[in-house]
């Protein structure tokens, strides 16, 4: 179809149903822990900002086992159904109004997504050899698929909590969460049935005990959901030291085996090091979307468009728009700019300089454009949401490309898991930076202001530090670009 591999598009709405059923709940965690575990009190904004970074971390870093078992043990279509059908299973349960069922709940779809989200991206590249010139126009058709479901779920979602089952006032969240148990159910059942045109791409090469495989999988999975458990229990703090031990016996692995094959490869190593703990602060800012910047449209933004008023949850929504949109126009400006288009590190440091001027326009907008209700205008959160759209597309794609081209030949998937736990790592930090955004007593236009001010230097600061060292950087990466 149009080119490509039928399976292609197989594989495309899957991950459309998927990418629908994980951001469909991104808008309404942090306001559901808030309303349903704390009474509404505002004093309850920082632990769930918290829950909702340590959540995220857990994701990324269950990434790593999860694309360990499909390559080693399972095989990617089974880790993609299995993965289905543990994340379905968590979706549903957090619907259930019960503390310890909700964080039960968030771990199983921890685990699921774990091995379902690493392995669908991989299989797309199974479908072409590597020299295969479709084969880029396929990642961006598919890329368009995650952010057509990222766009369409919080609509969908919201209007069901808002106006079909519920009011602005009074949202029944639970509709929210079992609407993307189905749109999981959805993923499930495309992929099962559609399966068949992969012909073999993704199962083992030895499939002997295919079932009893996936019984011990699953079993290893049932097992872990209590480990997520706690660590969501034990709170992001804690977390933070678990993700950072792995984040250090990570590099220092990468490290030896840089040392071991000589001079270039431990500078490229070095190099991919650099990067990382930059990305770790890029996540950290970013990941506010669906934590201090949902109490701030919540409590602070005004939302009312004469006689409509803009749900909270069509915010999520705008990164997705902004991506599908802008996506195309930067890809142009880089190929238009030919022998000048910036390096790695330069344009990592565009992404953190992008992201701190989505900070400076809130830093703004709560300076001096308040009004007599305390609330700043719709526009100013709206393009804080294209701003740092525009940040994302100057990091995020380049990442996982640089990985493979830096990472020692024999550790690449490490180097892929730095990469993932790197990110997770700034999403933890998000969750305790927006708690400390929201204080004690919840977010107020003071507490959003001193927040976001710091961010705005921290950010378009390391961006200016990485902008400088950018030089020293790509020497270390020894002509890769």
């Amino acid at each position: 179809m149009l080119g490509h591999p039928k399976p292609l598009w197989m594989l495309f709405m899957t991950e459309f149903w998927e990418r629908f059923a994980f951001y469909g709940i991104r808008w309404a965690l942090v306001l559901y822990i808030v309303a349903q575990f704390h009474g509404g009190d505002a004093a309850g904004e920082a632990p769930a900002n918290r829950i909702y970074g340590a959540y995220l971390a857990l994701v990324y870093a269950a990434a790593i086992f999860g694309g360990y078992i499909a390559d080693r043990v399972l095989g990617y279509q089974r880790s993609i159904l299995l993965g289905a059908v543990i994340m379905a299973t968590g979706l549903f349960l957090i619907a259930i109004p019960n503390d310890q069922i909700f964080k039960l709940g968030l771990a199983t779809i921890v685990v699921g997504n774990g091995l379902f989200k690493p392995n669908i991206s991989t299989m797309v590249g199974k479908l072409y050899s590597v020299s295969d010139g479709r084969r880029d126009s396929g990642f961006t058709i598919f890329y368009m698929g995650i952010n057509a479901g990222a766009f369409i779920s919080p609509i969908l979602t919201g209007l069901l909590a808002e106006k079909v089952f519920g009011t602005a006032a009074m949202p029944v969240y639970k509709m929210v969460f079992i609407a993307s148990g189905l749109g999981m159910i959805a993923s499930l059942v495309w992929f099962w049935f559609g399966r068949r045109q992969l012909e073999g791409i993704g199962r083992p090469p030895n499939d002997s005990a295919g079932k009893q495989k996936v019984l011990y999988v699953f079993l290893g999975a049932l097992a872990a959901i209590p480990v997520v458990y706690f660590l969501l229990a034990v709170g992001a703090t804690t977390l933070q030291w678990v993700l950072l031990a792995m984040f250090i016996a990570l590099c220092a692995l990468l490290l030896v085996e840089g040392f071991r094959e000589g001079k270039v490869q431990r500078d490229k190593v070095i190099a991919m090091l650099i990067i990382f703990t930059f990305n770790i602060l890029f996540w950290m800012f970013f990941e506010q979307a669906g934590s201090s910047f949902t109490f701030l449209a919540d409590k602070i933004v005004d939302r009312q468009l004469g006689d409509f008023l803009f749900p909270n949850a069509w915010f999520q929504s705008v990164n997705s728009l902004a991506i599908i949109t802008l996506a195309p126009i930067i890809a142009l400006i880089w190929v238009k700019m030919g022998s000048a288009n910036p390096s790695i590190p330069r344009k990592f440091g565009l992404g953190l300089i992008f992201n701190g001027l989505a900070f400076a326009l809130l830093m703004f907008a709560l300076s001096s454009l308040v009004n007599d209700a305390g609330k700043i205008p719709f526009w100013t959160l709206f393009m804080v949401y294209v701003i740092q759209s525009v940040g994302e597309l100057c990091l995020s794609p380049i990442g996982l490309s640089m990985v493979t081209k830096l990472a020692p030949v024999r550790l690449v998937g490490f180097g892929m898991g730095g990469w993932f736990l790197s990110t997770g790592i700034g999403n933890n930090l998000s969750g305790i930076f927006a708690g400390a955004v929201s204080g004690e007593g919840g977010m107020t236009t003071t507490s959003a202001l001193s927040g976001y001010t710091f961010g705005f230097y921290a950010l378009v600061g390391a961006g200016v530090l990485l902008f400088l060292i950018a030089p020293l950087v790509q020497k270390l990466m020894h002509g890769v670009k």
